[in-house]
Formats: C-alpha cells, sequence, structure tokens
C-alpha cells in the first residue's frame, strides 16, 4: 500500500524515529564513500510550480546516490490545473514513475496528487506546509543535541509554511515552540489546533506571541526565515515595516543561552531578518540543516518508494 508525505502529520512520532535512524545510516554511507543503489531503476518526478535551489538539487542528487533517475519538471511542462487537471496528471504520471515530489502554491493541488495517484507523492513545499525542511530542521538538531524533548525553540518572524510545520515537528518530538510574529502574521489556525492536540501526548507546549524578546529568552534554537516569501513580493515594503524588530541580531543572540544555535532554512535576505554577523557567526548551523536536507530526503524516498507497490 502505497503511503504519502504531505505532512509531518501523516507520521508517527516512532516512524520519525525510524526516518531519522536510517537518515544517519545514509548519511554514513556516503561519509564512508559506500555505493548503495538500493532504489536503482526507480524513477521520481519533481513537479515544480516555485523555483528551487535546495530542494531540486537535494531530490536529484538523492536519487543519483540512490541508483535511481529523477525528472524535473518545470511550471510550463505541465501547467497543472490549466492544461490539463491535477488527477489527469497524477494518473498519468502513475503509469510511469515510482514517486512524485510536488513544489506548489495551493496545498489543495497536493492533497489532490496524493488522492488520485498510484504512486508515493511527497511534499516538496505548499504555501501551507514544508514538512521535508523541518524534518531535516530536526534531525539537524539531534545530531546537535541529541534528544529533541525539551528543547526550547524560538521561532522569530512570519507564521508562514515552515512554521507551520515545525508546530507538528514540535508537537511530534516534545519540544517546547514559542512562535514570536507580528500581528496578522500569525501561523495557520487550523494547523496550531491540530498541533496543540498532538502536543498533549509527548509534553511540548506551544505558545504563539507578538515578543520576540521575550521569546528569545534562555532558548536553545532560534530559527528566523524571510519575511516576504514567494508569491508575496507585492507586499514586500508592507511585511518590511510590519516586522521591524523581528531581525535575529547580535542582540537577541545575546538573550538566549550561551550556546544556542540559530537556524534558517534558507534562502535568506540576508539584513532583513537575520544579519551577516549571525549567520555567518558562530551559532550559526545553517549550512549543516542545508546538507541534511540531502540525508534526510534519502531517507524518506526509501521508506516510500521501496515499500510501495507497482
Amino acid at each position: 500500500m502505497k503511503r504519502d508525505l504531505v505532512s509531518i502529520r501523516d507520521l508517527a512520532r516512532q516512524e520519525i524515529e525510524g526516518l531519522f535512524a536510517l537518515t544517519s545510516d545514509v548519511k554514513d554511507r556516503l561519509t564512508r564513500d559506500e555505493p548503495h543503489p538500493i532504489l536503482r531503476g526507480r524513477t521520481l518526478a519533481l513537479i515544480f510550480e516555485k523555483p528551487s535551489l535546495r530542494t531540486r538539487v537535494t531530490f536529484e542528487v538523492a536519487m543519483t546516490h540512490l541508483g535511481g533517475h529523477a525528472i524535473y519538471l518545470a511550471p510550463q511542462d505541465i501547467r497543472l490545473g490549466a492544461r490539463e487537471t491535477v488527477e489527469d496528471a497524477a494518473r498519468n504520471l502513475s503509469r510511469w514513475v515510482d514517486g512524485i515530489v510536488a513544489r506548489t502554491f495551493d496545498h489543495g493541488v497536493v492533497e489532490q496528487l496524493a488522492q488520485h495517484a498510484e504512486v508515493p507523492v511527497i511534499n516538496g513545499l505548499t504555501d501551507l506546509l514544508h514538512p521535508c525542511q523541518v524534518l531535516s530542521d530536526l534531525f539537524t538538531l539531534r545530531e546537535k543535541r541529541g534528544a529533541l524533548g525539551g528543547l526550547r525553540v524560538a521561532f522569530i518572524g512570519d507564521g508562514n509554511n515552515v512554521c507551520n510545520s515545525w508546530l507538528t515537528g514540535a508537537a511530534k518530538t516534545g519540544i517546547h515552540l514559542t512562535v514570536a510574529c507580528p500581528k496578522g502574521y500569525e501561523p495557520n489556525r487550523d494547523v496550531a489546533a491540530k498541533a496543540r492536540e498532538e502536543a498533549a501526548a509527548t509534553g511540548a507546549t506551544l505558545d504563539i506571541m507578538h515578543d520576540p524578546v521575550r521569546a528569545a529568552r534562555e532558548a536553545d534554537v532560534l530559527y528566523t526565515d524571510v519575511w516576504t516569501s514567494m508569491g508575496q513580493e507585492a507586499e514586500r515594503d508592507q511585511r518590511l515595516r510590519d516586522f521591524q524588530g523581528f531581525q535575529v541580531n547580535q542582540a537577541l543572540v545575546d538573550l538566549a543561552r550561551k550556546d544556542v544555535v540559530v537556524m534558517h532554512c534558507l534562502p535568506a535576505h540576508r539584513g532583513e531578518e537575520i544579519t551577516d554577523e549571525v549567520m555567518d557567526g558562530p551559532h550559526s548551523i545553517i549550512l549543516d540543516q542545508a546538507e541534511n536536507r540531502l540525508h534526510v530526503q534519502k531517507a524518506i524516498l526509501v521508506t516510500l518508494l521501496r515499500g510501495a507497490a507497482r
């Protein structure tokens, strides 16, 4: 039976731990330069409505390392919902490929692909969620700090797709997450409500506030993302005004724990949501996050594609 990864909610806590164990294995194999063509003969379709550096490169490289092949489909190649329906695209691709990664604006498109495709569908990013990014973030923290439960993470900035997935990821793993955003830029209410339901089982706490200084105090992790995401360019000037005071800078870092780590999912607008001093400084583990996208997504592909029947 095929499985999809549309949201971190699709994974039980034990499955996340299993995924991270597999990630460590595939990462170690690459370090040892040990071939691991476990997906030889498998093909992955990459449907991208949005441009990408990390998501595209890491999925393509992952399939190459695993012995498979990836086909990149740019916006003009399919034009989902315009040239043909999402349902028809899903059914056709299912006859040719072994899995689909979709990077879209509308979250409903990925949900439709998952509903109608006969092969696994992986959410490579939507305007609502970014599960692969946050799973990579959680794995990176696990590498750096060991157990995730009890860590204090402060997400400073926009309550966007990454923030939404962080709410679910924190709830699943027992992390104490504080989101500090300007009024009107809170994360999705439905996502937050469902995450709070799951948090009860792990001891996680999820707080949403509007004070970055309060959120940063004694934090183990400071996390930020761009203030203006793809598709929001017309709002840029207003957002720059609204987000004043929410920059992750040295003053904010000094409020956190002495061994705080700083994270950013990239790309960064240097000088806006984060300063060069912090991004390139000793607390930054941003490039480690970016590298781990490759390893975590390898584990996701092995888990979903190897077990899917054709």
